[in-house]
């Protein structure tokens, strides 16, 4: 697939007409700045416009429309002769909190004289300064305004892409992936498609992304090479994605020493296993001086570990951080272990502790360099979880939170499911009670004491927030264009937790279809609020109800198979029977689990009077004629949730409809976007069929309202 057949996603050419139709100046030098350079290069040729930049970018040298004045200024802080308009901000930035302030990420915009002005320290702030002027468009170049200084409150903000080499037998090229191929690997090698990557690498810079994992968590053999004779691959993808500030990681497998390195072992306390790792670190290094470390799935669902040799996750962790730490890299250690042979009918052993059980006794043993990586919620990505009491156990250990965009259980984008409010909401969340830190605090490191500086929080250099990519090589990026929506909401929220979800739409909206490119953008912008706003709500209605989860069908995790998981090994049951439904995990009667958690949210669990109903059955087993807070039965909430939510995607539908009928998307767009809408109706009403009728036939009540169930 060439690049002019691939959807330009939130960065068509219509998206920088603001920036491409005015007169530039690029002050700044480097690689980075070469691509600050390329990308108004291509507005201003597409726009009209002009651009000038120091002679020390290769190729920056334009006009500037004759009259040496400039309607946009993008330069460094410390670059020489700026204009008067740049020079007036720049002191009073410095007035205001001192030059060298901005971080090497963080960028300060303003407006003075009818000039707008970015100014970073470093020449990737100088880049994500671009893209936030392409974000606001025309408003940029508006009114006079303050100054305006953006840092990102993670440090890390990665994607992790689960893409093999070799297509699995049964996962396919991509594991849990819904948007075709990998476009990173091709016919059991590296894609030729560089200009794909090189695009990808420009969606992901336009949103903060600044860290990528090119292969699968879940390591086979063929991927395990990356580290040794196939690291040139690595290499070219890290030469692609360099000049948009995006740093590579390598998914690694445990076992290497063994499977690659020839030894009888791979016990991290081996001397002669550490010095391999050492040795083959040195030299990932030399291939890539900029890498950015390790991602690690030890332990978990049949991937080797530090179990095999009584070793902790600790001691694991660790002899890779050594080996990593001369060159400034970083394990992501992935916390997701638990027992995947559980036996369904010992209702004491709990998949939600593991997490728990195994990390948090580890608190203070992991090394500087070594990065937790939870998930955000106890289990794996369900549609309602609580929120992991990993994030608040472990106050000595760096965290990244990780997310899933890949809708692997909210309808693997073949339904329409907007997961920026569920993100906001995780992010949100204070582990200790209102008044306490946030689990983003947590995952900037601010919540265990790192400065706050300005409009922005400087984060500490370690910990983030990590999500599984959403992307492959289909045409629209997502499988499901409007699935865009979920890559563009993680980079921001990312950026800047505080975002609110619904205005992340609009920016998507605006970009994505430029008003300026539709006849009714005001019809177009009401219908994908209409379409996307409460859509997770909507899938959560037709689905899961009160936090039970995994009604799925094992294996594809698509559809309704309410006893699909009950009886298997794998743990998260939900245990209806005639009386009730849920879980038990109290202290006083089930698993314990609720202790796990600190105060106030260990008794705001363990009581069914207090504990949130859309999470009730997630931590009780109650009757099907419990009463909730709405006042509505528990057996009547789930007929009432599934009817409601089925009719809810006939509407969205109807409503999407409106749009191809007046043509306002383009006519592909409009073809998949329609064919999505249809599966998701059939597939709702299949939901809602399977579920009211096991619950009928479970409890034997009949709907108060003597709707069909069959």
């Amino acid at each position: 697939m060439t690049g002019d057949d691939v959807h330009p996603a939130w960065l068509p050419d219509e998206a920088s007409r603001a920036v491409g139709s005015r007169r530039v100046l690029v002050r700044a030098d480097g690689p980075l700045a070469q691509a600050v350079v390329q990308e108004v290069t291509r507005a201003v040729a597409r726009h009209g416009g002009s651009l000038r930049a120091d002679p020390a970018i290769a190729g920056g040298v334009g006009d500037d429309g004759g009259d040496g004045r400039f309607d946009l200024v993008l330069a460094l802080t410390d670059a020489d002769g700026l204009p008067d308009a740049a020079a007036r901000v720049l002191a009073e930035l410095d007035s205001r909190s001192g030059r060298g302030t901005l971080g090497a990420e963080g960028f300060a915009l303003a407006r003075r004289d009818g000039v707008t002005v970015v100014l970073a320290d470093g020449a990737a702030g100088l880049l994500y300064g671009l893209f936030h002027v392409v974000r606001l468009g025309a408003a940029a170049f508006g009114a006079a305004s303050a100054i305006d200084v953006q840092h990102p409150v993670t440090a890390r903000r990665m994607l992790n892409h689960w893409d093999n080499i070799d297509t699995h037998p049964v996962m396919g090229q991509v594991e849990r992936g819904y948007s075709g191929g990998s476009i990173f690997w091709r016919d059991s090698g590296l894609t030729g498609d560089l200009d794909r990557i090189r695009a990808y690498a420009r969606l992901l810079a336009s949103v903060g992304v600044n860290a990528i994992t090119v292969n699968n968590v879940n390591v086979h053999a063929t991927e395990a090479h990356l580290l040794t004779d196939r690291l040139g691959d690595v290499a070219a993808l890290a030469d692609v994605l360099r000049p948009y500030h995006v740093r590579v990681h390598l998914s690694v497998n445990f076992n290497s020493p063994v499977a690659l390195g020839g030894l009888p072992t791979a016990d991290p306390l081996d001397p002669d296993v550490r010095a391999w790792w050492a040795e083959t670190t040195r030299q990932v290094y030399a291939a890539i001086p900029d890498f950015g470390g390790y991602v690690v799935k030890a332990d978990s669902e049949g991937q080797p570990g530090p179990f095999r040799y009584g070793r902790t996750h600790a001691e694991g962790a660790n002899t890779l951080a050594a080996a990593l730490e001369p060159y400034g890299g970083v394990v992501h250690w992935r916390a997701f272990v638990y027992d995947h042979r559980q036996d369904w009918r010992d209702r004491s052993t709990d998949r939600a502790r593991a997490a728990h059980d195994h990390f948090a006794p580890l608190d203070g043993r992991f090394a500087g360099n070594v990065i937790l990586q939870v998930k955000h919620g106890p289990i794996d990505f369900q549609t309602r979880e609580p929120v992991s009491p990993v994030i608040a156990a472990m106050p000595a250990t760096h965290l990244a939170v990780e997310l899933q965009v890949t809708q692997e259980y909210t309808g693997q984008q073949r339904h329409v499911c907007y997961l920026g409010p569920m993100w906001r909401e995780v992010l949100s969340f204070t582990p200790w009670g209102a008044m306490g830190p946030t689990v983003a605090e947590v995952a900037s490191g601010v919540a265990h004491g790192d400065e706050r500086t300005g409009s922005g929080r400087r984060p500490s250099g370690q910990g983030g927030l990590v999500a599984v990519s959403n992307v492959g090589d289909d045409r629209f990026w997502t499988g499901h264009p409007l699935a865009q929506a979920n890559l563009y909401a993680f980079g921001r929220l990312a950026w800047n937790p505080l975002l609110d979800p619904l205005t992340l739409l609009d920016e998507w909206i605006d970009l994505t279809f430029t008003p300026a490119a539709t006849a009714d953008p005001d019809l177009l912008r009401r219908t994908l609020h209409e379409v996307m706003d409460d859509s997770w709500h909507t899938y959560e209605s037709y689905t899961a109800p009160l936090g039970v989860g995994f009604m799925v069908r094992p294996g594809s995790h698509y559809g309704p198979d309410v006893d699909g998981y009950e009886y298997t090994p794998w743990g998260t049951y939900h245990f209806a029977d005639r009386d009730g439904i849920g879980v038990d995990r109290t202290r006083a009667t089930g698993t314990g689990y609720t202790g796990q958690y600190p105060l106030p949210w260990s008794d705001v669990y363990e009581s069914p009077a207090s504990c949130p109903d859309e999470l009730l059955l997630f931590f009780h087993h109650v009757p099907y004629t419990h009463v909730l807070r709405s006042g509505t039965t528990v057996i009547q909430h789930i007929y009432d949730t599934h009817f409601a939510g089925a009719e809810q995607v006939a509407r969205m539908r109807s409503r999407w409809a409106r749009l191809g009928d007046a043509e306002l998307v383009a006519p592909d767009v409009d073809a998949r976007i329609r064919e999505r809408l249809d599966e998701q109706v059939r597939c709702a009403q299949e939901w809602r069929d399977q579920i009211n009728t096991y619950f009928y036939r479970k409890s034997g009540i009949p709907d108060a309202h003597g709707r069909r169930i069959h």
